[in-house]
Order: C-alpha cells, then sequence, then structure tokens
C-alpha cells in the first residue's frame, strides 16, 4: 500500500525555514511550485511519483506558503543555497530537480551552481532571467504583472492589500485550462492574504534582474550538464527550451497537449509521466 497523504516538516536551515511535504520512498525528486502557488499544487503529481519509486520533496519557496522569508534574498542562486541546505538537512545527495514558473530560475540556478546535487532538471512554463531563446514570447515585452509587482516602494502590496483575494483567483483562473477545485484555491488564497505575504511573493519578483544579470553572467562560460527535460504548456511553450538549448549538454524537450500554465494541474498524469521517464535515464 503506497503512502498518499505527505508528511509535512519544518526544516530550519540558516536564514530560512521552509515548510515541507515529504511522500514515498526511493531516489529524491525536489518539486517547486511557482506564483501565486503553494507547495499544494503537487497535490496530483506528488503521489503519482511516490507510486512510481521517488521520494517527493515539496517545500514551499522562501517567503511563500508557511515558509519563513530568507535572509538570503530571492535572487535565483541565493534560492538555490536554501534548498541545496535542504537536501542536506533531509540526508539527501542527490535529486531529480523540477520547477515551474517561478521556480524554474531557482531550480535552473541548483542544476547550474550545485550540478553534483541535480540527477535531472525538469523546468516548465517559467523562464531564465533573460537568456536568448524565448524571443518570441518576449517580442512585447514580459507579462504587465512583473512591472507592476517589481515597483520600488511596496506599491503593488499596498494596492492590493485590500483585493489579494480577487487578484490571486484572477491568475489561478487564467492560468488553469481546466480549473483548480474549490478547496486548492481556497488554500492558496488564503496563502497569499495580508500585505506581508504579498510583499514576500513580489520581493521575489523585484530580484528577477539580479537573477537575470547572474544567469546571463554564468551563460557565458557555463553549460549545464544535468539532463534537462522542458515541459511547456500552454503560454510560454517552447520558450524554456530555447532558453536552455544553447546550454544543455542533453536536453528533451515536450509540449503538453491540452494545458494551460499551471502544468502539475492541467496534465498531472502526463507531468508524472514525463519526469518519471526523464529520472529513470538520467
Amino acid at each position: 500500500m503506497h503512502q498518499t497523504t505527505p508528511a509535512t516538516r519544518r526544516i530550519p536551515l540558516d536564514g530560512v525555514e521552509l515548510a515541507v511535504d515529504t511522500l514515498g520512498r526511493g531516489p529524491a525528486v525536489l518539486l517547486l511550485h511557482g506564483f501565486p502557488h503553494t507547495r499544494a499544487i503537487w497535490r496530483y503529481v506528488a503521489p503519482r511519483l511516490a507510486a512510481a519509486g521517488f521520494s517527493v520533496i515539496a517545500p514551499d519557496l522562501p517567503g511563500l506558503g508557511d515558509s519563513t522569508p530568507s535572509t538570503h534574498g530571492y535572487r535565483a542562486d541565493a534560492i538555490a543555497a536554501d534548498l541545496a541546505a535542504l537536501l542536506d538537512a533531509l540526508g539527501e545527495r542527490r535529486a531529480h530537480v523540477a520547477g515551474i514558473d517561478l521556480a524554474v530560475a531557482p531550480a535552473f540556478a541548483l542544476a547550474a551552481a550545485y550540478p553534483e546535487r541535480v540527477a535531472s532538471l525538469t523546468l516548465s512554463e517559467g523562464l531564465i532571467g533573460l537568456l536568448p531563446g524565448a524571443e518570441d514570447f518576449l517580442r512585447q515585452g514580459p507579462p504587465w504583472w512583473f512591472g507592476f509587482h517589481q515597483a520600488p516602494g511596496g506599491l503593488a502590496e499596498d494596492v492590493l492589500a485590500n483585493s489579494a483575494d480577487r487578484y490571486i483567483r484572477h491568475f489561478l483562473s487564467a492560468g488553469s485550462r481546466h480549473g483548480l477545485p474549490d478547496d486548492l484555491t481556497r488554500t492558496i488564497v488564503e496563502a497569499y492574504r495580508g500585505k506581508e505575504a504579498l510583499r514576500n511573493a513580489f520581493d521575489h519578483y523585484r530580484a528577477m534582474p539580479a537573477t537575470a544579470h547572474w544567469a546571463a553572467t554564468w551563460a557565458r562560460t557555463g553549460k549545464l550538464t544535468p539532463p534537462a527535460l522542458t515541459l511547456g504548456g500552454g503560454v510560454l511553450g517552447p520558450a524554456t527550451a530555447g532558453q536552455l538549448e544553447p546550454l544543455a549538454t542533453r536536453l528533451t524537450a515536450h509540449i503538453l497537449e491540452d494545458c494551460g500554465h499551471i502544468t502539475p494541474i492541467d496534465q498531472p498524469a502526463a507531468f508524472a509521466r514525463l519526469l518519471t521517464a526523464h529520472a529513470r535515464t538520467a
């Protein structure tokens, strides 16, 4: 009988405490959510991976959900350092790493900065700074909310202080072609309630220019050695693969059919199946 309910732990690290769901036994798979999500976004993928023989680790990103803000900041390589420390705390030498949306950059950074810790890398519906390869997606510039979230002086959280519920529901509704269950929507909306929760989320966006600079600097001489898989959905499609193609020593690109932006919700079976196959051949 496979365990189907994750165990939740709080893992204190240097400068941050991460809330983490764990499930299953076997090689570790680290699942990283985006915005506006929490670790609960993996509720349909994690049991499938556990049933396939993996040990699933699904944290809330620093400052989001039930995790505390990080004193290291939110540049992608700083988050990667926190994630490497999380693997240490859990006694995992290596993990198959998957990141969606906002977590694509830190997942990439973990594989770039700590390649010995990453058995394979799976990226879905997110960008790595402004690296070449995503020109078609960025032809009209980044999505409008990037600039809004990055506005100085806490503008976004001030404007949204009394409208967070509507704002978060907008992104969840627009991001899924099939819709989120009501209970999952309520869980995520509650996680972003209040000005402090919004500030922590938008601080991730405010770190994006620094992340873009870090990624561009690394890409001048770096090569991504862990085998990489991209799972495009209905928004970015092939853009992530386009950014990885010049950098990855081994890259497989796949577009998920009948899928919106939140790929683990719209196509959890396909997501888990493709990640499993990728991990087993890494």
